[in-house]
């Protein structure tokens, strides 16, 4: 991506509005956009988000200040809408997906984007892509890097003015980079790595690029070329891993290299390893290949650098670290669905007409208090584990890591609290009703849909905090006979594990004492302007 024209541009300026600039955001609920929100609103934007499911935003701490539209950046027609008005939109979607079809549809949802903000008079379109390495052909490049430094190009050449900035390796708490390193460095005391953990990297802390994303907004309107981005450290993967032990208060690593292992083989290393899948290792560690530097540092000159910034490695890991204690972790590289994984909502409609609907119910009575029995619903998964047949779970987590899913080890964003949208183990949090109802959307690799519902009632003919009843629900849509098969197949441990968890969850709660009521959302850490 080697187009820097600060030329002005042909075509007329869009007219300049009084007041705050509307920004649009789009992935507002990924790991950038979800904490590059509350930093725009601080900053005295008014902020619109762009999201083809827009009841997955409405837990965030800032969701009461935006507005949020339905759409999807790959239809001109909800994308034309939702860019009315719309002063600086952000572009903060990729596809995560293998094979040719992927890159041609970045490149079309890039052409219907650009187009769009240029009949809807957008002043400037921001970008954040890869960091490309320098004279290394378009041809030897990942296909995930290629697709983002070609998505960089096509705004470039569009009418709107654009900043497109170009970061490596993002160290944040929840990343998907700072989680990789993380487990790689912490569970393996002696490692066997790839050539490529040889390879230089800058790395930039994740409040850096938020604060170049926040400052692109007011770029002269004659401004419309890349910017590398970088942290002050030139280190290589290796480099990092020792010093992220040092960070971490861990021993000495002994790191010995491999030559034969490819990105192919070290992504099935690194998901074996870490909670990072199979498909998102692989472009990360494919994007490790060559060296990757920053060749300027121009965006300073229209987003100053205050003193102590750029963050320095050790800084931004130990900011990252000390979030992740503290349990304070806005969002994750998990908040984005794998390519693959289902994303239909539950059908609703008893009489659904959309074929078979396998069921497996569960009720129990218990003595404990409804808010006992939900403070132990919301905290399911993660390090509390499924309350039943652990070995049962993790088979089928490895079983799911084996075929590309997403296993059961993404664990989740907070240790109590969940929020629709989280990521939770190999689920997802598709409602929350606090205090009374979980469901959870399956993203394993499945013949067909499935969902668990957990819910904590009062229990008939009490009132207060004198019983409750626990109600579990397990939905399976198969998807052919294969599907009816899988069901099938499965069900006869469904009493021992769905059974067990039933058991298990309301003796837990009768072991604790009734939770206290949930700080107000707007004190949520998703809310801080001083991320790491």
């Amino acid at each position: 991506m080697s187009a820097r024209s600060d030329e002005p541009r042909p075509a007329t300026e869009p007219e300049q509005r009084p007041g705050p600039l509307l920004c649009l955001v789009t992935g507002a609920g990924g790991y950038i956009g979800g904490r590059l929100v509350p930093e725009l609103l601080d900053a005295g934007h008014r902020v619109r988000c762009l999201a083809r499911s827009p009841e997955r935003l409405r837990d965030h701490a800032w969701a009461g200040r935006v507005e949020v539209v339905r759409a999807d950046v790959t239809d001109a027609e909800s994308t034309g809408e939702a860019l009315r008005g719309v002063d600086v939109a952000y572009y903060l979607v990729h596809s995560l997906n293998s094979g040719r079809a992927f890159e041609e549809r970045d490149r079309a949802a890039a052409r219907t984007f650009a187009e769009q903000a240029r009949l809807a008079g957008v002043r400037r379109i921001v970008y954040l892509g890869g960091l490309a390495p320098a004279g290394v052909p378009a041809g030897r490049l990942s296909p995930h890097l290629r697709s983002r430094a070609e998505v960089g190009r096509i705004f470039l050449a569009g009418e709107v003015p654009a900043t497109v900035l170009r970061a490596a390796v993002v160290i944040g708490s929840g990343s998907a980079s700072f989680e990789m390193l993380r487990y790689l460095t912490e569970r393996l005391p002696v490692m066997v790595t790839p050539s490529w953990v040889g390879s230089r990297v800058q790395p930039i802390a994740v409040r850096d690029v938020l604060r170049y994303l926040v400052g692109s907004a007011t770029m002269p309107p004659d401004v419309n070329r890349a910017f590398d981005i970088g942290g002050p450290d030139v280190l290589t993967y290796e480099e990092m891993m020792r010093r992220y032990a040092a960070v971490a208060g861990l021993p000495h690593r002994l790191i010995l290299r491999v030559p034969m292992l490819t990105p192919r083989l070290s992504s099935h290393w690194i998901g074996l390893v870490t909670p990072v899948p199979r498909g998102l290792a692989r472009p990360l560690a494919e994007s490790l290949r060559h060296e990757v530097v920053c060749d300027e540092h121009d965006v300073a000159r229209y987003v100053p650098d205050p003193p102590g910034t750029p963050v320095p490695f050790d800084r931004a890991l130990a900011l990252a670290l000390q979030r992740v204690r503290e349990a304070k972790v806005a969002t994750r590289w998990s908040n984005a669905s794998l390519p693959g994984a289902p994303s239909d909502p539950l059908p609703t409609d008893p009489d659904w007409a959309g074929g078979s609907l396998y069921t497996d119910h569960r009720t129990r009575a218990t003595d404990a208090s409804p808010q006992a029995l939900w403070q132990i619903i919301e905290g399911v998964g993660g390090d509390n584990g499924w309350y039943s047949f652990p070995l049962a779970w993790a088979v089928r987590g490895w079983l799911d890591r084996l075929v590309g899913g997403a296993g059961i080890r993404r664990g989740r964003r907070d240790a109590s609290r969940l929020r629709v949208g989280d990521s939770l183990d190999f689920w997802r949090v598709e409602e929350i009703e606090p205090g009374r109802l979980l469901r959870l959307r399956a993203e394993m690799r499945l013949p067909g849909l499935a969902w668990l519902e957990m819910y904590a009632d009062p229990r008939p003919g009490t009132d207060g905090p004198g019983g409750a009843s626990y109600r579990q629900r397990a939905l399976f849509h198969p998807r052919g006979l294969l599907g009816h098969l899988y069901w099938w197949s499965v069900s006869p441990f469904h009493a021992v594990v769905f059974g067990g968890m039933a058991r298990n969850i309301t003796r837990a709660a009768e072991r604790v004492s009734p939770a206290p009521a949930p700080a107000p959302s707007s004190t949520s850490p998703a809310s801080s302007s001083h991320d790491g």
